[in-house]
């Protein structure tokens, strides 16, 4: 799928049909300064906003340029949105963006883009306490990157806003945003044909959430922190490809009813994580080239996903490799290419990086375990381990679930860079010696 991008032609177009007068003129910090120069605005002009506070709300309802130079306060006094995009061709740089509402119901955002509004561009701001950070609604071809979005810290994480809320916003573009507190860091529902690249987004709900919203890129981003990393339900031929997901408490990746993706190049690191991967009632995905390591359970496959691609993975340090009931074989290579094993003892006596026998990463006393926790007391038993000992010389007993015909001997290694490294040490002790967090998020049953 081609990366989306407003078309040049569009671009030129609208840029050629502003005013060649455009001015660029100053705005002082004074009271009622800042409406006053957009009601005497023409379209195309740049208005200079001086350092110091300014007064919101502010509507922008034709094309302009805002712009802080890093040194202005915009805030909306606690009501409603505290800039409201009405006119295609917007800018707004270098603000810090302040005050908004808490109105659920309405959305009360930093900056709300309006319905069928065109090139909005969202650039260099800072949005610090704002119910909804950006609120992409109804909008199409916007651009939103290098924000500093740091959301309420309200102990119900279910009263907070998200950091970045697209609704039917298609060809949205939502890249190097640094995105903290509040709900969820990116929401998108019913939207379609998006790109989300290179976000960095800690102390949240869900790093990316997906509802209804086929036909997009999440790609590049760095989920620290969160109760869950990157959440794809109900979305059709998304691609994960090479984000991070670490020190998330509950998911790295989960696909959820979302079919014919892929998912590449993805690093889930637990110590906290429950399950690496989880994959429910999703078809004809293709996972592959990921390291899911650290984690209660590397990947738990269930539900009736059927048809899925999986290999070229590394399942290093799992407590539980796999989790998958059933009782067929599901085999995991593709053209001679399985995954790496962590836990696969094994040889490769003609040196093709191929291990020399097949590996099955569950026997029946896992299934047994699923089915049965209580069993859990009898891990250690002469009578387990004989069980186990029988399965390795008798495959016939072996239940069925996944195998993979050709195990590599080595796994894929990712690089995190340092600064991330060290974001992921803070999260890590913020989790083990920090307060409690209000984990009352909506469960997955209910999407």
């Amino acid at each position: 799928m081609k990366r989306l991008r407003p078309p040049l032609l569009a671009v030129v177009l609208a840029v050629l049909a502003l005013p060649a007068w455009a001015d660029r003129a100053p705005v002082p910090a004074e009271p009622g300064a800042l409406a006053a120069a957009i009601a005497g605005a023409d379209p195309g002009d740049t208005l200079i906003l001086a350092p110091g506070r300014h007064d919101g709300p502010v509507i922008l309802d034709r094309p302009l340029t805002l712009e802080g130079e890093g040194a202005a306060i915009l805030d909306g006094g606690g009501a409603g949105s505290v800039i409201t995009v009405m006119a295609d061709d917007v800018t707004i740089r270098g603000l810090e963006i302040v005050g908004s509402g808490d109105n659920h119901p309405d959305i009360d955002s930093g900056i709300k883009i309006g319905r069928n509004v065109l090139r909005t561009l969202v650039e260099d701001n800072r949005l610090i306490g704002n119910h909804v950070g950006i609120h992409l609604f109804g909008s199409r071809d916007s651009m939103v990157r290098g924000n500093t979005v740091i959301g309420r810290e309200l102990h119900r994480m279910n009263d907070r806003g998200n950091g970045i809320y697209v609704w039917n916003a298609p060809g949205a573009v939502i890249e190097g945003n640094d995105i903290r507190f509040g709900r969820d860091g990116i929401f998108v529902n019913t939207s379609r044909q998006n790109v989300f690249r290179d976000n960095l987004m800690r102390d949240l709900r869900f790093a990316v959430h997906f509802m209804y919203s086929p036909d997009s890129e999440i790609i590049g981003n760095i989920s620290v922190g969160n109760t869950m990393g990157f959440a794809i339900m109900f979305s059709d031929r998304v691609r994960v490809i090479d984000n991070l997901s670490l020190v998330d408490r509950t998911h790295g990746v989960m696909m959820n009813f979302a079919n014919s993706g892929e998912v590449r190049g993805n690093y889930v690191r637990g110590g906290t994580h429950e399950k690496c991967t989880f994959i429910y009632n999703s078809h004809r995905n293709i996972v592959h080239g990921n390291r899911f390591e650290g984690c209660e359970i590397g990947i738990h496959f269930t539900a009736g996903s059927e048809r899925n691609a999986i290999f070229d993975n590394a399942f290093v340090g799992n407590q539980t490799q796999v989790k998958y009931v059933g009782s067929t074989d599901v085999e995991w290579s593709h053209e001679g290419r399985g995954n790496f094993w962590s836990d696969h003892v094994a040889f490769d006596l003609n040196g093709d990086g191929i291990a020399d026998s097949r590996f099955r990463p569950n026997d029946l006393m896992d299934h047994i375990l699923w089915s049965q926790p209580s069993a859990r007391l009898l891990i250690g038993s002469p009578a387990v381990q004989l069980i186990r000992h029988a399965q390795a010389d008798f495959p016939a007993t072996l239940p069925g679930g996944v195998l993979d015909s050709a195990p590599r001997m080595r796994g894929i290694e990712i690089t995190i860079p340092p600064e991330i490294l060290a974001y992921e040490a803070q999260a890590l002790d913020r989790l083990q010696n920090g307060p409690s967090v209000d984990e009352e998020f909506d469960p997955l049953e209910r999407h």
